[in-house]
């Protein structure tokens, strides 16, 4: 994975937040509290893996782009799928 200087600093910014609460979360478990334990420790991994693996901002701006973008500027791949349906009614 190719990180950036603004996605390392994202990525740090989730973990100032998400490591105290897996800390909790362990010690809960030692508490033997396991389901508050468990269920902590899942919020605290998903705080560090969804931001970088599914919100990728890059991604989003490039969905956001193409569909504000009109068909003739999208590209080839579009511009294929448009011919195919420019039949008038």
């Amino acid at each position: 994975m190719n990180l950036g200087l603004m996605d390392m600093i994202g990525l740090a910014a989730s973990l100032v937040f998400a490591l105290p609460l897996a800390n909790y979360a362990v010690i809960r478990l030692a508490a033997g509290e396991i389901a508050l334990g468990a269920g902590l420790l899942v919020v605290a991994v998903a705080m560090v893996v969804l931001p970088q693996y599914f919100l990728d901002p890059a991604r989003i701006l490039r969905g956001l782009v193409s569909g504000l973008l009109p068909r003739q500027l999208r590209g080839e791949d579009d511009a294929a799928v448009s011919e195919g349906d420019s039949i008038e009614k």
